[in-house]
């Protein structure tokens, strides 16, 4: 984990908001603490099973000063999954946007997560070729309530594997718990629930 503080995090808040603002989407300005604006982007790499994304969330602290942290994750499924898929469509990979209100504090198995359970649906493409490149193609994408939760992997795993069928998996269960604390910590200003934005590393290419 990273935490991001003065100059280089004002930096990082201007360049994503560059992005989010040219997708449409909307940029939480932090009128009262820690208004989180939970932020993943997807790597170029199209194949399965590694820890190559990463979460980065931006807020204004009680000093209304921005911070900003940034975590080792997957947006993918890992490599079982692919071949093992849950769903006779396929595996479910998250289409990039932004999904309002899509997510809130509950419970992964037997632990604290930000589970897929908020008011409105996200979008997933199905990967249903049993190989362990990622397909995502526009006639495959569907609609709905699928599970797709935030939450984490081992203490800190190497490989993706079976940690995620779809699902936004951290690296480490410490980065996690941090991750956590945040979460907790805004939800007494605003409630559980909360926006989960996913972009790709080609979306900075014009927001230099």
């Amino acid at each position: 984990m990273a935490k991001i503080t003065g100059v280089e995090a004002r930096v990082l808040v201007n360049h994503f908001r560059c992005v989010m603002e040219k997708k449409g989407y909307v940029f939480f300005e932090g009128k009262k603490p820690y208004d989180l604006n939970i932020v993943g982007v997807r790597s170029y790499n199209m194949r399965a099973n590694k820890f190559d994304d990463n979460i980065n969330v931006f807020y204004k602290n009680t000093k209304k000063d921005w911070e900003v942290r940034v975590y080792k994750i997957t947006t993918d499924p890992g490599s079982y999954y692919l071949k093992n898929p849950m769903r006779v469509a396929g595996t479910a990979i998250m289409v990039p946007g932004q999904y309002r209100s899509a997510y809130t504090i509950g419970s992964h198995k037997t632990y604290e997560a930000l589970v897929q359970r908020g008011k409105n649906p996200i979008k997933v493409y199905r990967d249903s070729n049993l190989d362990e490149i990622l397909d995502m193609h526009a006639d495959s994408v569907m609609e709905g309530w699928y599970g797709v939760n935030i939450h984490k992997a081992g203490s800190d795993s190497t490989i993706v594997h079976r940690w995620s069928a779809g699902c936004q998996v951290f690296k480490t269960s410490s980065d996690f718990n941090d991750f956590m604390t945040l979460v907790n910590r805004a939800a007494k200003y605003w409630g559980p629930t909360f926006t989960y934005t996913l972009l790709e590393e080609k979306d900075f290419e014009d927001c230099q």
